[in-house]
């Protein structure tokens, strides 16, 4: 069977045998598989057709999660805290507690996502959260805004880590940094319609005897229950065998699977590709950058509305000021997302782009002008969500097999959470000098950890050459996975 024969006619080949030999043919095409060079024009056809189906369902269900956890902020200054007794630092309180069982379940919920399959634990979760979102609306104390804090956490922290994963069974290396910027940029423009959604539903303050703030919890978690069945339909267990494919995009998955096989892995569980994860110099360099960018992810995300107020603006307009940041940040991040997965670049461009958040927060920190403050946030919103996005992306193009790789996001992003315990006691009291001086400094260190990191990879990937040319001796612990000679890291 010749390459060229499986790759024109799969369909023609396929209807030719009989029924027992049909196994035998597709054993045939995956072992083929890596020397097929599939049709430029019908591949750009198929990928268009899975961004089409599986992304805006990603991308809604990303955005009410982020919103539902965000809106603390905006309810904030439409007097949440005073209606619920709760003090300043209780509430700094209830902020973090949200990511004391976020943090816990990240890489448990990353692991188990084969085993439970992704359309049940991503469904589970979403109903759950969604439910714990509207009785938000109904407490009356400040400990059961902790109780609520606490399972919404248990429930998000499976939904990142596993949507994450879901997009490295769709796509390829070389195209997966545009996708989880789609992803990443829904924290942005949750920040958007959140400004937008708490602007309008504080208008319905007083309607059924409620506050505005309970409105605006009960009906974004109505919300979120639609996608839940969004999940339920839209998201198959396998996407090679989704619904709306054809028999020949069918089997362009199958060959697209094998030809990413190295990075996906095999499907067995392994306590020794666990461990690798854990000792993997690139999972340790990747978390602390991911912990620094988060400090300004929930500092500033939580926070935009009540930094607004400080610069004079009411609490209606501090929602509304927020949402020209947000679509910027999200406009911003898609298109370095865009250049960061054609020209396969990462360092450089994370590097970039938290420049101008060293700028902005200098700027918050040493000027009183409001125009030139409100212009700060702007360039902050440009390293928010694109320093995050692309380091996600970054540790995933660069970690494999499959269950190494699940346990090393789960646990990056663990360890990166962690920072909104830290940014919730940061930023108590505006004009959050103490706050806005963290995210500074946490900025600083992601810059030297960017660039140690990368010095790393283009190190390893030299290693790799030498070994393969016989310059040097093989003498590395790790050989399986992204350890094999012909894995070269992406930096």
């Amino acid at each position: 069977m010749s390459h060229d024969t499986v790759h024109d006619t799969p369909l023609e080949l396929k209807d030719s045998l009989k029924q027992e030999d049909v196994e035998e043919a597709n054993y045939a095409v995956a072992g083929e598989s890596l020397d097929v060079v599939l049709d430029p024009k019908k591949e750009a056809k198929l990928l268009a057709k899975l961004d089409a189906a599986f992304v805006p369902i990603i991308m809604l269900t990303y955005l009410t999660c982020f919103l539902d956890r965000s809106s603390i902020g905006n309810v904030k200054v439409a007097n949440m805290p005073e209606d619920i007794n709760a003090s300043p630092e209780e509430f700094s309180t209830a902020v973090s507690i949200f990511y004391v069982t976020y943090v816990l379940f990240e890489a448990p919920w990353a692991v188990m996502m084969k085993k439970l399959t992704p359309r049940n634990i991503l469904t589970g979760l979403c109903i759950v959260w969604s439910l714990t979102t509207i009785f938000t609306g109904f407490i009356q104390s400040v400990g059961s805004l902790y109780a609520t804090r606490l399972i919404l956490g248990v429930c998000e922290a499976g939904l990142f880590p596993c949507l994450n994963l879901y997009l490295t069974m769709v796509y390829r290396r070389e195209e997966q940094a545009k996708r989880v910027s789609y992803l990443m940029s829904c924290a942005a423009i949750s920040g958007a319609v959140g400004g937008l959604l708490a602007y309008g539903l504080l208008q319905m303050d007083g309607v059924g005897g409620k506050a505005g703030w309970r409105w605006v919890y009960i009906i974004e978690g109505l919300f979120s229950i639609i996608c839940a069945l969004l999940i339920w339909f839209g998201l198959p267990n396998n996407p090679a065998d989704a619904y709306f494919l054809t028999e020949e995009e069918k089997w362009m998955m199958q060959v697209r699977n094998e030809q990413r096989r190295k990075y996906m892995g095999g499907e067995e569980f392994s306590w020794e590709e666990m461990r690798i994860a854990i000792r993997d110099p690139k999972l340790m360099f990747s978390s602390v950058i991911q912990f620094c960018q988060d400090i300004l992810l929930y500092g500033f995300s939580t926070f935009l509305p009540t930094i607004l107020g400080g610069m004079g603006y009411d609490s209606l307009m501090s929602n509304v000021l927020t949402v020209p940041v947000y679509v910027w940040a999200a406009m911003i991040f898609i298109a370095i997302a865009w250049c960061s997965d054609r020209y396969s670049k990462f360092a450089s461009y994370i590097f970039a782009a938290n420049i101008f958040g060293v700028v902005g927060y200098i700027i918050l920190l040493t000027v009183d002008n409001t125009s030139v403050l409100y212009f700060g946030t702007f360039l902050i919103g440009i390293t928010t969500y694109t320093s995050v996005g692309l380091n996600v992306a970054w540790l995933n193009v660069n970690i494999a097999p499959q269950y190494r790789r699940a346990l090393a996001i789960g646990l990056q992003q663990t360890i990166g959470n962690c920072a909104g315990i830290v940014a919730g006691q940061v930023y108590r009291t505006s004009p959050y000098v103490l706050g806005n001086s963290f995210s500074l400094g946490s900025l600083v260190v992601a810059q030297l950890t960017v660039t140690g990191y990368g010095l790393y990879l283009r190190r390893e990937n030299k290693v790799k050459e030498e070994i393969i040319s016989g310059e040097r001796e093989e003498t590395r612990r790790v050989r399986t996975g992204d350890g094999e000679l012909e894995f070269k890291y992406i930096y």
